[in-house]
Formats: structure tokens, sequence, C-alpha cells
């Protein structure tokens, strides 16, 4: 015993001195390309729990660092990440660490690749995010002018009364879209029809868009790709209030003014940001018929977002949005609805909220969020008018053309994240709830849809070997859909349970440090029920048009794959990235809305489960940026969408009067954008941007009642925007910017007129030339 005990000495004494002197105490200083320190960045030891940050003057200090060869990993908001392999001698000195800016934000953290924070160049699918930046290029004050700046996204104007609009995801219409705010999914069916209006910018930190089904955890309708809108965060004391003003064709004026600000107390405990907007624009006729093409809208927005840290391991957030929308379009704007000849008004109140808790682990590798969210809507509106008739029955039912809708949609759910030294695993269960209901009396029309839904999800991040990374998962949902769908004596019933599965599959292969490949697979669904389309109502030669649920309608499923090339490097301080990307979704039992009858002056339009149909093509995305003071980006799309057969769209009176087609409508088989920012000077910014949208098929039913399929042509915006800004204290500046839009005026020139217009014929541009002038004060960058 005393012999082993003598040795166990021994060797104790021989392995302290090694372990006492493998270790060394490292000292830096992090600075940009003009040796400008950056503070705050973090440096981490690679394949050690070894970490600090550097202070505001840019220096660090690195404890019990291993004398062995060991890698450094400097990361800063706003820079590109480093990583910088040690030598003995340089663990001796004091060594200076560079970064270069990241113009291009390919490495900030996005969230909707894999329901928790990576970088996007670490992100195992492909994520695309707008932010402020790209906002203001544009002269964007809502939601739904910005969202075309990116491959595969456009958005399109479906009516010229009420301003219908949605956004296609590589093609497919706006219901195979799941939008998120704050990577929770109440954003119902019912906001979708007005909602990407309604949403200012001033409230956006940031959109991330995936496309494709590599969002599939996301749950239902995220067929074509999720659009995650992230709101402010309070990150520092900030705030900024801004005025824009835009005349609309030199008639109509758009006036704007929205505020965001934030506060963070000085120990990062607590913080909290408010932003708001007040918008009014005037109504615009395109051909001085008496009929709107661009709605009177009357909007206001408030909101805020929270966070509170009881300590360093637990964080509570709170965010809640309160929205106020008005609009109308059709004649005599100045009249109640029903002496009107078309009329259609949308009176919208919203409130959207969100509570979120997180709890770390002491150790930081393990997460548990728990979280609720939801959205009461409630939406008075009319459709309908005289149509230039004097009957007592038309009175009466333009009089009775006002309805009601109620709608509150919810989510709840928790997710727990283990990070291992490499891998991470997630899982979470998740409960979505939907009620809408839809009156209009003088049609007897009526939607009363419920929907609950029970999912529940894992995913594992596994990293195979360090060139390669790919992500296991799975989304298994139980839906219960119970509606009751009626329209003149017509009604249809909605009672269904059905269990899916929805497994997706993605991997990400470094070829080299500057050359990237991404593949996936994912499957999805969509229930048959009530989507966005079908809670709007629009006017054909004088008569409201509705969707109606069709009878025994099966689920609707899709494959999607995807594969694509992203190629980053640095040539000296300039920064570039090429992205080519292939998609290929097939689509089983698709839902298609069919226009079948005139009855008792309204249009039918039946929801069927159309022929299979295939969506594929792709998007190409060059991003180039020498310097903070000069970067372009443009992308485009090549695709094609088409039907297995020939699908109806139109049941005429006969066989003969049908109408049927193998293509999408209103899906362009190329279009594409471009955002040009430029800094002459330190105070002058000049901004061109431009979207192009190429020809494609639109339906126009005639006043006769029959339907033409006519080939739309081809539009190319250009936008232009001169900003100057003046420091007057050094948290306190100016801007004042102006700009036009679609500056050569490509717009449709080929409207309806009329009360018996087609207000569906409607497609390109969703505004002509509008020249804006405005001014920003506050503290921003």
């Amino acid at each position: 015993m005393t012999k082993t005990y003598f040795w166990l000495l021994i060797t104790l004494l021989y392995i302290f001195p090694i372990t006492l002197f493998s270790q060394v105490t490292l000292k830096g200083k992090v600075t940009d390309a003009n040796q400008a320190p950056i503070a705050q960045a973090t440096i981490l030891v690679d394949g050690t729990k070894l970490g600090t940050s550097t202070d505001n003057e840019g220096f660090f200090t690195l404890s019990n660092v291993p004398t062995d060869k060991s890698t450094l990993t400097t990361r800063a908001v706003g820079y590109q990440s480093s990583k910088r392999t040690l030598n003995p001698k340089e663990k001796s000195a004091t060594i200076t660490i560079v970064l270069n800016e990241d113009n291009l934000s390919l490495n900030e953290v996005v969230v909707s690749a894999t329901r928790y924070g990576l970088e996007r160049r670490e992100a195992p699918v492909v994520v695309n995010v707008l932010g402020p930046k790209l906002f203001n290029a544009t002269q964007s004050v809502a939601m739904s002018e910005t969202l075309n700046y990116q491959p595969g996204v456009r958005v399109e104007n479906n009516c010229q009364n009420c301003g219908f609009s949605q956004v296609r995801l590589n093609g497919m219409q706006g219901a195979y879209s799941q939008i998120l705010i704050n990577s929770r999914s109440v954003f119902s069916a019912l906001n979708s029809v007005y909602g990407l209006d309604q949403i200012p910018t001033s409230m956006i930190d940031r959109i991330e868009v995936v496309r494709s089904g590599g969002s599939a955890l996301f749950g239902a309708n995220a067929i074509a790709g999720t659009i995650n809108i992230i709101t402010k965060d309070p990150v520092e004391n900030d705030w900024q209030i801004k005025s824009t003003n835009s005349l609309i064709d030199g008639k109509s004026w758009d006036n704007t003014i929205d505020f965001n600000t934030s506060y963070v107390d000085t120990d990062l405990r607590n913080g909290v940001t408010f932003y708001g907007m007040h918008r009014n624009r005037e109504a615009w006729d395109a051909n001085d018929d008496g009929f709107s093409e661009i709605t009177k809208l009357r909007n206001t927005t408030f909101g805020t977002k929270a966070f509170f840290k009881p300590s360093e391991y637990n964080k509570i957030t709170l965010d809640m949005s309160v929205l106020n929308e008005f609009r109308r379009g059709g004649d005599r704007l100045n009249l109640a609805p029903h002496f009107t000849d078309v009329t259609e008004q949308l009176q919208t109140n919203s409130l959207i909220g969100g509570l979120t808790y997180d709890q770390y682990s002491k150790d930081w590798k393990q997460k548990l969020s728990l979280y609720v969210s939801a959205q009461k809507t409630k939406r008075d509106s009319y459709y309908g008018g005289l149509a230039g008739s004097t009957s007592h029955q038309d009175s009466v039912t333009a009089a009775n053309s006002y309805g009601v809708t109620d709608d509150f949609a919810m989510v709840a759910g928790a997710q727990y994240t283990y990070n291992f030294d490499k891998d991470v695993f997630t899982a979470g269960v998740e409960f979505n709830s939907n009620r809408t209901e839809d009156n209009i009396p003088a049609y007897n029309r009526m939607i009363d849809q419920k929907t609950n839904a029970l999912g529940a999800y894992a995913q594992y991040e596994w990293k195979i070997v360090d060139q390669l990374k790919a992500l296991i998962g799975a989304r298994y949902d139980y839906t219960h859909v119970d509606g009751t769908y009626q329209l003149l004596d017509k009604n249809r019933i909605s009672d269904q349970n059905f269990g899916t599965f929805s497994p997706r599959l993605t991997i990400l292969y470094d070829i080299d440090s500057y050359l990237q490949f991404r593949g996936g697979y994912a499957r999805g669904f969509r229930a048959p029920q009530a989507f966005n389309e079908d809670m709007h109502v629009t006017s054909i030669g004088g008569q409201q048009a509705f969707v109606l649920m069709g009878e025994n309608l099966k689920t609707e499923y899709s494959n999607a794959y995807t594969g694509s090339f992203n190629y980053t490097r640095n040539f000296g301080r300039t920064q570039a990235s090429l992205l080519i990307e292939g998609f290929y979704t097939d689509l089983k039992n698709p839902f298609t809305n069919v226009m079948t009858s005139e009855e008792d002056d309204i249009i039918m339009q039946e929801m069927r489960n159309g022929a299979g149909s295939k969506v594929y093509g792709s998007n190409i995305e060059l991003s180039v940026a020498p310097s903070s003071k000069f970067s372009v980006q443009a992308g485009g799309t090549i695709q094609r969408s088409k039907f297995n057969e020939e699908q109806i769209i139109f049941e005429g009176e006969t066989a003969a009067d049908n109408v049927v087609t193998k293509r999408y409508m209103r899906t362009p088989n190329m279009y594409g954008y471009l955002n040009t920012n430029i800094k002459a000077t330190k105070q002058f910014a000049i901004d061109v941007t431009g979207v192009y949208t190429g020809k494609m098929l639109v339906p126009h039913v005639q006043e006769s009642g029959q339907m033409l399929v006519k080939e739309a042509r081809d539009f190319a915006e250009l936008n232009l925007r001169l900003g100057y800004t003046v420091a007057i204290k050094k948290e306190f500046s100016m801007e004042f910017f102006g700009g036009v839009q679609n500056m050569f005026n490509a717009f449709q020139k080929d409207f309806d007129r009329g009360a018996l217009r087609d207000s569906n014929y409607i497609y390109g541009p969703t505004k002509p030339r509008t020249f804006t002038l405005g001014v920003k004060i506050g503290h921003f960058h």
C-alpha cells in the first residue's frame, strides 16, 4: 500500500508541472480593416469551453489557452467571422485580429432554418434576409413593398377594388406559404388577405425567407416556404421618427409617419422597444372612369416588444401589436357603400401578441422555451353595389351586402434544444387553433370554421465530419377541421380528423472554404379548409364572386426537393457571393378554384382537387460589395408551373365553353430584382432598385360572362432614392430623402372600365410612377 501511494505521488508531481505549463494567458486586440477597435467581439477557442469578449477599446484577455495547436474563432455583429490557428510564439505576445465588414449580411444569425439561432453560412437550408437597409433603399413603408427583392419571391395585386395582395414563393399561391410573426404561426388565412399591407416596415427588424419545403418543422401550409417576420428587439438606446410623402402618378397622396424607439438598462437585464405608424393614402383612378385602381387607405399600427432577465440563465420576452385599418375601393367613395355601383370596403381591427420564457442550463448547452402567441381580428366588410341597376331587388341586395368576420388564432408550445460539442438536438410539441366566422347576409354566405392541430417534431443536426453536416427531422400533426360553408342554398360540411407525417432531410457540404453545396427533401401538406383567397370577395361584371368549398375534398400533399451551390469569397476587401439553386415540388391533389356558374346575381367558384402538378426551376443571386460604400445585389428566377393534365378553371354552359389550362395563372416563367446601394460621401447616399416581371397568363372575364386567357406583357420597374444625412449631434441626425418609384411608369394599360369590369383582371407592378419626399430624424446608423 505504501509503494502504491509513493508511485501515485510521483505520477501527480510529474503531471502537475506539465498541466501547469501547458496553458498560457493570451492577450490581443480585435480591429476592423481600418484598424478601428471593435467592441463586444467574441473570441472562442475551438473544441473547448474557453471564450471571452473585447472591451470598448477592442482588447481582450483569454486565460488557460492550451499551448498545443489551437484555433480561435472571432465574431462580431456586422463583421465576417474569422478563424485563426495560433502557433506557440504568438501565444507569448499580443496578437491582433482583423475582421472584415459583412456588407452582405452573410454572417448574421437566423432562426427560420432550424428553429434555433445560427449563422446564415452554417444554415443547412438557404435563408434570405431582408432588413432596414433594403426597406430604406426601396422607400417601403409596408412589408408588401419590399418582399420582391429576393429570388423566387413575387408580390402581386389581385383586385382593383380592394387591393387584395398575396406573396408567391417559387410560383405557388399565397396559401402555400406559412407567414410567421416572431417564429409563431398566428398570421391566419384572414390576416393574409390584406395583412401584407398592414405590417409597417418600422416594426420589422428583419424578414427571413426560406423557400420550398425546407421549413417543414413549422407545420402545415409551408409547402412553398416560410416568411418569418422578426419584430424589432431592444438592443440599444435608440430612436427615430420618419415622415414619407408620396404622390401617386402626380394625382393622389400617400402620407406616412412612423417611429420606433428602444431603451435598454445598463446591466442589460431588461429592455423595451416601441414602434408605430399612421398612413393615409388617397384612392387613385388609372383611366378616369370614376372607379379606383388603388384603394383609399388609412392605417394606424402601434406595438411593443420587451424582455426581462430574472437571472443570467433565463429570459422573458413579450411582444404585442395593435392594428387598425380602413380601406375602400370602387366608385363615389364619398357615398355610403350601398348607394354606389361597386364598393369593396373593409374596416379591420387586430390584436397580436406573444409571450416566451427561455431557460438555459448553467453550461449553456441546454435550452427550454415555453411560448404562447395569439391574434384576435374583427373585420367589418362591404362587398357589393348597384352595378348601374335601379331595381328594387338590387337595392335591397346592395343594402344587405355588409358583412362581419371574427377570427382568432393561437399557438402554444414547448421546445427543447441540446447542444453537443458538434451536434444539436431539437424537439418540441405545439398546439395550433384557429376559429373563423364570416357572414354576409345578402348572399346567405357563411364560413364557420374551427381548426385544431397538435404537432410534435424532432430534429438532429449531425456534423458527420468537419465539412459535412446533415439535418434530419420530422413533424407529426394530428388535425381536426370542423367547418360549415354556406352560399345561397348550397351547404358544405367538413368534419375531418387526420394525421400527417412530414419528414425532412437536408445536407450542407463545404466543398472548400469558398464553395458550399446544400441539398434537401421535405414533405408538406394542406388540409381541406378555407384559405386566404376564400376570405376575399370580388366583383366581376357587376356580380359578386364567391369561393365555396367543394365536396369530398382530399388532403393536398407535396414532395419538395432542392439543391444549391453557394460560392462566397473575399477578393481583397471585396465581398462576393453567388447562389445557384434548383427546386422541384410535386403536388398531389392540389386545391384549385373553378368558376362554375352564375346564380341569383352571384358568380360561384368551387374549390376542387385538381390534377397533380409540378413546380420546378432555378433561382440565381449575385451579390458584390467592394466596401460599405458600395454594394450591388441582383437575382432572378426561371421556372415552370404546370398541371399534369388539362385543368378546368372555367366551367361554361357547355363543354365547348370550358376554359382549360396546363399552366398556372399569374405565374411568369421569369422574374427578378436589382438592388444597388452607393454611399457617394459620408452624407450622401444613392439607391437604385428594380423589379422585372415576365410574361404570364391572366384570366379575364368578359361582359358576356365568358372567360378568356390572355398573355400579359412583361414589365421592368426601376426606382431611384437619394438621401442626405446631417449629423446635428453625436447621437442626433437628420436625413432628407426623395426619389421616384417605377420611374418609367411600367404599368398595366388595359384595365376594365366601369361598373361591369372584371376587378380581378389586374397584373404587373402594384403602383404607377410615384414621387416621394421625406425626412427622418433621430439616433440612427
